[in-house]
């Protein structure tokens, strides 16, 4: 085993997650990490708002119609990535170089091959999933434009997270942070251009956004091609290692899996928010960004739980590692709660961002009012699973998430909406099933936690 990891541990972008106290340094991983995300998702943003204010609803809706698709489409490998984080920062608990370079040797090929996979089957997929989803007739069209031109920089998307996956794991997450800022100012200037200068329209928007994640993958490509042993890029060595593969998809496919089911329901959820008509549709979308928003603050915390989690199980430090587990749940609650609580307080004015239109208001408000709202509560299942995911154990979280998130969702829609019709009864949904999925995986990470307990005493 080679033991250099820890003596090269001092750069000023890692954090030393295996001593020391622990607070500062999560909210140190956290919260670049949770910005970071949160610049990826500015990236729609900007589209939906360029698309609103100077072409019109229907192309809002076009736009907007495309997140649970994109979702749908990318989380397999998304969840695939997570895994990769979580094996690689084991490692370094370890303090094992070869396995370390084996398991970054299999990330960089499976982001390859997973993003020129996606981009073939965004272009097959687009129109029957957006048609099977009832999207309006007046609105297919763009939607399909858009959805084909965002899938071309597929590569660039896979080659940036996997990227930021091995950095992650090595406690960095303030240079893809830096990296999104550049890459966020160009999509703003080029939608602008594209949209207002040459009257692209949704697929100006779309454009602007490949170009985007095209800068952002190429300088963290550059970024690691530099990084000091076990974690530069080498092209020429790119090689996929069956075991590290094997303990990768054994963490992030069922996370990935669970991702897709996720966005299923989610798909489901938004068929029928289309049966409500454009300006329903627009307003969900312009609503869903604040969510996105939020999330992100759960999902910085996430990663924290995974990494910060994974080094310290591999060291043997199971204090440290319910410690982490707490101070990650009580952050993620505090801070999304804040945030959800802001932007529903002040909807007419974050959605004024969006659109002018008042019935897009209308729907908007609603599901400010009732989703956004309660939000903070899916902290609950997605700290306690990412905690799991960390120490190794990746399908209970997944079938639960699945059975109390996804499957009451497609439950609610096809028998509670149809008897108690509104807008407002589709939008509980989401709320009662955070309740029911934050129960289940915290029932699972106590009796893990407890059996690790007594196998140890």
């Amino acid at each position: 085993m080679d033991h250099s990891v820890t003596k090269k541990r001092a750069q000023s972008n890692e954090i030393d997650m295996l001593n020391g106290p622990l607070f500062k340094k999560i909210l140190l991983f956290a919260l670049p990490l949770a910005a970071s995300s949160l610049l990826q998702e500015l990236f729609n943003s900007v589209d939906v708002a360029v698309v609103g204010h100077f072409v019109g609803s229907r192309a809002l809706a076009a736009v907007g119609s495309n997140a649970p698709v994109i979702g749908l489409l990318i989380n397999l490998f998304m969840g695939v990535s997570m895994g990769a984080c979580a094996i690689i920062s084991n490692h370094i608990g370890q303090q094992d170089d070869r396995s370390i370079r084996n398991a970054i040797s299999t990330v960089q090929l499976v982001a390859l091959l997973s993003g020129f996979f996606l981009l073939v089957l965004g272009q097959v997929a687009a129109r029957p999933i957006l048609t099977w989803m009832g999207t309006p007739p007046d609105v297919l069209d763009e939607a399909v434009t858009y959805l084909r031109i965002y899938f071309l920089g597929m590569p660039f998307i896979m080659a940036f997270n996997f990227g930021a996956a091995i950095l992650r794991s090595m406690g960095d997450t303030r240079r893809p942070l830096y990296i999104l800022v550049m890459a966020g100012v160009v999509n703003t200037l080029l939608n602008l251009l594209f949209v207002i200068g040459f009257g692209m329209g949704v697929a100006g928007v779309a454009i602007a956004t490949g170009i985007a994640n095209a800068v952002s993958a190429t300088l963290i490509i550059r970024l690691l091609r530099k990084e000091k042993e076990p974690f530069r890029l080498h092209f020429d060595k790119m090689k996929i290692h069956g075991v590290e593969l094997s303990r990768m998809l054994r963490i992030g496919v069922p996370a990935g899996v669970q991702g897709m089911i996720f966005s299923i329901s989610n798909v489901v959820v938004q068929s029928s928010i289309n049966s409500y008509g454009a300006d329903a549709i627009a307003g969900s979308s312009a609503a869903l960004n604040f969510e996105y928003y939020c999330y992100f603050i759960i999902q910085g915390f996430n990663g924290a739980a995974i990494s910060f989690i994974a080094q310290n199980y591999g060291a043997g430090r199971m204090d440290r590692v319910h410690r982490v587990f707490w101070i990650c749940m009580g952050s993620s609650l505090a801070f999304c709660a804040a945030f959800n609580w802001l932007f529903a307080w002040q909807d007419d004015f974050f959605l004024g961002f969006f659109s002018d239109v008042p019935m897009v208001h209308h729907f908007g408000a609603i599901r400010m009012h009732i989703v956004l709202a309660c939000q903070f509560i899916a902290s609950s299942y997605e700290i306690a699973g990412s905690s799991l995911r960390g120490m190794g154990k990746s399908l209970t979280p997944a079938v639960l998430t699945v059975f109390g998130t996804c499957l009451l969702r497609i439950v609610w829609v096809y028998g509670v909406s149809p008897v108690w019709r509104g807008y407002d009864v589709l939008m509980m949904v989401y709320p009662v099933s955070w309740v029911v999925t934050g129960l289940l995986v915290l029932t699972a990470y106590w009796l893990f936690i407890r059996k690790k307990r007594l196998a140890l005493n």
